[in-house]
């Protein structure tokens, strides 16, 4: 089974129920919604079409909505696009009338930026695209030199090299944004440009009242949060997840740094029980073309051996030529580098003692899982998904199948790295009888034989929250209590 999940953004070229049918059917695990993009109704008709696709196709799939977040732009030129020669000047303009852009300026969405800006900056437009360097500050307008050229076009990001920009990271737009997200019942929400723990923690306050219980991801993605550990870890500590957002990330810090970068945040994030995302440009060449290139078959396969929970595509199922082509190649890399034997090799918390009695059953459940030959699958009974989530920290190449009666958790679940959910409601039989029903659940999905040892953890009292005590192992076949 493959282990690593994969997220799909939906789009114009993923927008009818034909598509969004397939791409579940060849592996998507969470769909994203960008809501950087589209109105809250095209947001809610795509999310009630994959509710649809899942059920039919007999699977949980996650939906994810992705604010915007405070992306600094520029504004629009009189004619859509200039060229910038290298040397030339070139003025970023607050209160230039937002459509009269030129050659020689143009007029910027955040009026801050002029205060953010000191002489010698460097400012990177249109992803790194272009380069320019401060040069003076005058009032409203920042006066630059341009380093790199290039043409540039309406409406392109502004980042600055290093970091340090300060827009908040929820717009009026986001906050109403949060209360769409709610309605349309997303499983997780990903905040963008975090730039430390109180935003994530402003974020699930203004999510709370709305009573949706949706995981919060923290995009990381300003230079700033990953200079700083103190920071990166508090970050990742008030999510639920986190997301290596490589493409305002690489323009702030660099390309070069950002291997180490992206290695890092997956580290931290797996040793703090989070679950991790790695996003942006993972097969970009896709968009256009019917097959990866070596390089980026290359990128996926080392997010998969560095333990990512998931891979993001982006523009490629959103806007691509081959949304269903890039799943199957998806798939077939991620096979491929889970294959290997570093993929299943865990020292994940060996030396490390445990505070939580939930926690000590998921964790013994993997070693025992991973060293005790014969056992083919093990068996989470969960209400919230929490064991599950402690479970997937382990490297393994043994599914680990998440049973609950809870449709909500088994969302949650579709995104955990080897986590299968699987509907099970136990509140009902007598207690002698839930073990042997769930091994029959794996039975009847012919995923265990007669004679495989399966691992069982759950609590004395089901449908209460943290009360995984219980760890069994059986073997199919056999009367099983």
């Amino acid at each position: 089974m493959r282990r690593t999940k994969i997220v799909a953004t939906l789009g114009p070229a993923s927008d009818s129920p034909e598509v969004i049918s397939q791409l579940i059917q060849e592996g998507v695990d969470v769909v994203r919604l960008n809501f950087s993009h589209g109105t809250v109704a095209d947001h809610k008709a795509r999310a009630q079409r994959v509710r649809e696709a899942a059920t039919e196709a007999g699977r949980y799939v996650a939906i994810m909505g992705d604010l915007q977040g405070p992306k600094i732009r520029i504004a629009r030129f009189a004619e859509g696009k200039v060229f910038l020669k290298p040397g030339q000047r070139f003025t970023l303009n607050a209160q230039l009338d937002k459509d009269a852009g030129d050659n020689s300026q143009v007029g910027i969405d955040y009026a801050g930026l002029v205060d953010d800006c000191h002489t010698n900056d460097i400012l990177l437009l249109d992803d790194g695209r272009l380069t320019i360097q401060v040069e003076t500050i005058r009032a409203s307008e920042i006066q630059c030199r341009v380093l790199q050229g290039g043409y540039l076009s309406n409406n392109k990001g502004i980042n600055r090299q290093g970091g340090g920009l300060s827009a908040s990271a929820l717009t009026d737009k986001d906050k109403t944004d949060i209360q769409s997200a709610a309605e349309i019942g997303v499983d997780y929400l990903a905040v963008s440009f975090p730039r430390d723990a109180e935003d994530m923690q402003e974020a699930r306050s203004l999510l709370a009242p709305t009573g949706s219980k949706a995981g919060l991801i923290a995009k990381i993605e300003r230079a700033e949060t990953v200079k700083n550990p103190e920071i990166l870890d508090q970050i990742i500590q008030a999510s639920d997840g986190v997301m290596v957002a490589r493409g305002d990330l690489g323009v702030e810090i660099g390309d070069a740094e950002l291997i180490g970068v992206q290695k890092h945040i997956i580290q931290r994030a797996r040793k703090q029980n989070r679950f991790v995302i790695t996003a942006t440009q993972m097969m970009e060449s896709m968009i256009q073309n019917p097959m990866p290139t070596r390089a980026e078959v290359f990128d996926v396969a080392n997010a998969v051996l560095d333990g990512t929970d998931a891979v993001m595509l982006s523009a490629e199922t959103a806007a691509g030529d081959y949304p269903v082509e890039t799943v199957q190649a998806m798939v077939r890399v991620i096979h491929g580098a889970e294959s290997q034997h570093q993929a299943r090799k865990s020292g994940h918390r060996m030396h490390q003692s445990f505070s939580n009695i939930d926690e000590t059953i998921g964790m013994a459940a993997m070693y025992a899982a991973n060293h005790l030959s014969g056992v083919k699958a093990v068996i989470a009974m969960t209400e919230t998904g929490a064991t599950p989530l402690l479970m997937s920290r382990i490297r393994s190449g043994l599914p680990i199948f998440a049973l609950s009666p809870n449709t909500a958790s088994l969302h949650r679940t579709a995104m955990f790295r080897g986590v299968v959910p699987m509907h099970f409601d136990a509140s009902s039989m007598p207690h002698e009888q839930i073990n042997q029903s769930a091994v029959n659940s794996l039975l009847e999905a012919g995923v265990i034989n007669t004679g495989d040892l399966v691992m069982i953890s759950k609590g004395d009292y089901l449908n209460v929250h943290g009360g995984t005590n219980t760890l069994k192992i059986v073997r199919v076949g056999h009367d099983i209590k």
